[in-house]
């Protein structure tokens, strides 16, 4: 597996851990991750993520929003520096916490 999740033992942080690429072919996997939840945060692990693309940034984007889009609490850490680039680059810090 390469979407990895974990919920805190409150049940209200959910953190998802994506090995690898992160691109179309995970798109199953990362939105049943989350979907049928009830969560107050979202951490997005991106430690071992070497790559994502467009339609990665697409997934964050339907994440936001399934979490409250402006009032969503997400935040991406651990990402590479090749990762925290295509944030930027994509104004993506300027809809989540990235650290």
């Amino acid at each position: 597996m390469s979407v990895l999740t974990e919920i805190s033992q409150d049940g209200k942080k959910l953190t998802i851990s994506i090995k690898g690429r992160f691109d179309f072919a995970k798109h199953q996997e990362f939105r049943q991750s989350y979907e049928d939840k009830e969560l107050s945060a979202i951490v997005l692990d991106l430690r071992e993520t070497t790559y994502l693309d467009s339609s990665a940034l697409g997934m964050l984007l339907l994440l936001r929003d399934h979490a409250g889009g402006d009032d969503s609490d997400i935040r991406v850490v651990n990402s590479s520096n090749d990762v925290r680039k295509i944030l930027a680059i994509s104004n993506f810090d300027k809809l989540f916490d990235i650290r």
